[in-house]
């Protein structure tokens, strides 16, 4: 059975992690744990592009080797992934072997076919981005700050024939309207290809830039960054190997939107169709978290450190929070107060009150044991059909990845149990004599119980450890799979809960 192969882009080894970071790597991470919900196995990957000029002239000013700052950034990046409880299968990282082997395998294949050429090159380059730059990549007759210093050099290197290809990717753009998600991100990138496409330089000579893989017929070179880093994904998935079947093609790969086009929706298209490889199912391009409406940017000092704030809160509320605010392909605004509004209100309000006064009840009117129901009057069959609408809308939202709509319904679920509360009263009805009180109280009591595991049930994905708190209060280990847990059947009647927990203390 083939894996539902899943991808992030690997992140570069300039840097430490961020806002934007974290964010791509939750998200990958709640569509992962989703697929597993749903029934799918999934093969989640995650890693870190370590070749370049960037990290070369980094580790310079360091005065260490590339490679020792690669292992530094390395375990940063490693340890938010612990921190946020990713729960990617592999992490790849481009000075491995196994992923130097294919990129150079890949290369000698090209070079042989001849896809791959010598030629003189003269013009601009951005040692920023990495790349060389057009007189059309200037905006109103000037570079724009994204290159940084763009310098004028002459120079033989080696060329990938991605003109040769333009066309083609026009016509299977144009074939699969869904290759990239959101649609509108597609639009841009034929609007992209409305322009001729120059040939690739995929190298670098050695004398100006060392840190990289040499080019399998040219050890004089090495090969040009976004190639290399490209290539991860089909060297994370067993290149070469009896197991690559079983893993590629790629079901989805999770990037941002700055580097769709040209990177992810150009070259490496184009990139696979010249080496005979199936091209991934999907591309979801994501947008970038604000500041005031603009993007937040390292080099003026507006990144927001992600495990400050897991240190703070806990990496359950930080999920919750990036997954609610940002809806899949817009931007969102990044802001303390919102964050923290979040906090108190989905979470401490709703979620965390109706835990805490509904362990109190069954445990002060029940001795902890969950009763059976008896009624089903207007309040109990409008919450139930309540949850039948949520649990529909909700896994519908998650399937095409819309995870803030969906937790939207969750949360508009969780606020229906309360006020179910509010109407059956059942802290008056535990002071009532009256044999029908007695009845309607242990409905009350059963009902809210069965909906907050249901509730629950689907909070899995984007709140992995406040959901096992949660089960685990209700005697229940984690979800594991959606089509066994998501029927209203109270299952939980007679069982014994434990005490009260406070999920969400104030801050």
């Amino acid at each position: 059975m083939k894996l539902y192969y899943l991808t992030t882009a690997i992140d570069y080894a300039n840097g430490s992690p961020h806002l934007g970071h974290a964010y791509e790597k939750v998200l990958a991470d709640v569509i992962s744990r989703t697929k597993r919900a749903m029934g799918q196995k999934s093969h989640f990957v995650t890693g870190l592009d370590e070749h370049g000029q960037k990290v070369q002239q980094g580790a310079e000013k360091e005065g260490i080797e590339p490679q020792e700052r690669c292992d530094r950034v390395a375990k940063e990046f490693t340890d938010m992934l612990t921190e946020l409880n990713i729960s990617n299968d592999d992490y790849i990282r481009t000075t491995e072997t196994r992923h130097k082997k294919v990129v150079s395998s890949l290369l000698q294949d090209l070079y042989e076919r001849g896809e791959i050429y010598m030629s003189e090159y003269r013009g601009f380059y951005s040692t920023r981005a990495e790349q060389f730059l057009q007189e059309k990549d200037k905006v109103d007759g000037d570079w724009p700050e994204i290159f940084g210093e763009v310098t004028e050099i002459t120079e033989k290197n080696y060329f990938f024939k991605l003109g040769k290809y333009q066309d083609w990717l026009i016509e299977f753009l144009q074939e699969n309207p869904n290759f990239i998600l959101p649609s509108h991100r597609q639009n841009q990138v034929i609007e992209f290809l409305s322009e001729p496409l120059n040939d690739l330089c995929i190298s670098r000579p050695k004398e100006r830039l060392s840190w990289g893989i040499p080019l399998p017929f040219d050890q004089e070179y090495v090969t040009y960054v976004w190639f290399d880093a490209l290539v991860n994904y089909v060297s994370a998935a067993d290149f070469g190997e009896k197991t690559f079947s079983r893993i590629w093609p790629a079901d989805l790969h999770v990037i941002g939107k700055d580097i769709l086009a040209p990177p992810h929706a150009v070259y490496w298209p184009i990139m696979l169709k010249a080496c005979n490889i199936e091209l991934p199912k999907q591309i979801l391009a994501h947008g970038w978290w604000t500041s005031s409406g603009a993007k937040m940017s390292k080099s003026a000092g507006e990144t927001i450190s992600p495990l400050d704030l897991v240190k703070l809160y806990g990496s359950d509320i930080f999920r919750f929070f990036v997954m609610r605010e940002m809806r899949v392909g817009q931007d969102a605004e990044f802001s303390l107060d919102r964050f923290e509004s979040r906090y108190r209100a989905d979470l401490g309000n709703d979620l965390g009150n109706l835990v805490s006064r509904l362990l109190h009840m069954c445990t002060n009117y029940f001795d902890s044991i969950v009763p059976p129901s008896h009624v089903l009057d207007t309040p109990e069959q409008e919450l139930i059909e309540k949850w039948e609408q949520t649990r529909k809308i909700t896994l519908t939202f998650f399937e095409e990845f819309q995870f803030s709509q969906g937790l939207e319904q969750i949360s508009g679920f969780i606020r229906a149990i309360n006020k179910y509360a509010d109407e059956r009263v059942p802290w008056k009805l535990a002071k009532s004599t009256e044999e029908g009180d007695l009845k309607n109280l242990q409905t009350c009591i059963s009902t809210m119980v069965e909906a907050l595991r249901l509730a629950n049930s689907l909070l899995v994905a984007v709140m992995p450890e406040i959901h096992e708190k949660i089960n685990d209060r209700l005697g229940l280990s984690a979800t594991e799979n959606w089509d066994l847990d998501l029927d209203w059947d109270c299952r939980l009647s007679g069982r014994k809960l434990k005490e009260k927990i406070i999920l969400f203390p104030r801050k």
